[in-house]
């Protein structure tokens, strides 16, 4: 009996097909039957083979619908063949540049979420040291303006304190009677300093002998009083003072109109105003 062909492929162009063909002749007994092989001609193609490839190159590629993967492991997705069609290498170039713009993207967003998830701690340093930054700003300046407010503040009262000065020592040195002379001298001197206090103590005993002897009364009153310039240190102040003056010539008095500028200084130690010169300009 003859058994059933077997197709055996062999490598080649043609690709022939070889039919294993038992023997059944030549069978001595207890040897194996003798095979021979018979090579079979393949049908020639419908079409040339490279009509075949052009063909399959342009049908469009249809999406698997199975659960399967059909992809081969081997293929590797290569760039355009420049024999094939331009345009349709084009196509495949913009595709590869679109998807490698979509992988930047998605990168970068996939950065930008990471940057956003780390953002809330960072913001919050950053508005932490900008307060701080503003703190301490808010803090100089108002140290700045506290000691200018403080520095306006201390002038102010020292002018008022200079023009008070001013007026009460007009008022000390118009203001002389024979009958408590030397307290009144007395006054003038304590709130005179410098040149003044050591003029005014050089002539005082005239000027009492002045005043006993024509048993001089008089009395002061300040009219106005004007601050011509002044700091927390020095200061010079003008004062309008009437007095009325009664001596032996004039027993009832007669009314007497100054003009006096007085020049003072602060004194370091006590803080008090003191009369550097004083003199009479109308």
């Amino acid at each position: 009996m003859t058994d059933l062909p077997e197709e055996v492929p062999v490598q080649g162009r043609r690709d022939p097909t070889l039919r294993v063909i038992n023997g059944a002749k030549a069978g001595v007994p207890g040897r194996p039957r003798q095979r021979r092989l018979v090579p079979r001609a393949v049908p020639p193609p419908a079409e040339p083979i490279e009509e075949v490839l052009e063909r399959l190159d342009r049908e469009p590629v249809e999406d698997p619908t199975g659960t399967e993967d059909l992809t081969d492991p081997a293929e590797v997705e290569d760039l355009p063949d420049p024999d094939d069609d331009p345009a349709e290498a084009d196509a495949m170039t913009e595709d590869a540049t679109k998807d490698a713009q979509t992988t930047k993207t998605t990168a970068a967003g996939r950065t930008a979420a990471a940057h956003t998830d780390a953002g809330p701690p960072a913001r919050r340093r950053a508005l932490a040291g900008l307060l701080v930054v503003l703190l301490a700003a808010a803090l100089a300046a108002a140290g700045v303006y506290g000691h200018r407010w403080y520095v306006d503040r201390a002038t102010d009262q020292a002018r008022r304190d200079a023009v008070a000065a001013a007026r009460q020592a007009s008022v000390n040195f118009v203001s002389v009677s024979a009958a408590s002379v030397d307290r009144d001298l007395q006054r003038i001197v304590a709130g005179a300093t410098g040149d003044f206090k050591d003029e005014f103590t050089r002539g005082q005993a005239q000027v009492r002998t002045a005043v006993v002897e024509n048993k001089v009364q008089s009395q002061g009153s300040v009219l106005r009083s004007g601050l011509v310039s002044g700091d927390r240190r020095r200061a010079v102040v003008l004062v309008a003072v009437d007095a009325t003056v009664r001596n032996v010539k004039a027993p009832d008095g007669r009314p007497s109109h100054y003009r006096i500028q007085v020049d003072l200084v602060r004194d370091r130690d006590s803080g008090d105003w003191l009369v550097s010169r004083l003199q009479f300009v109308g």
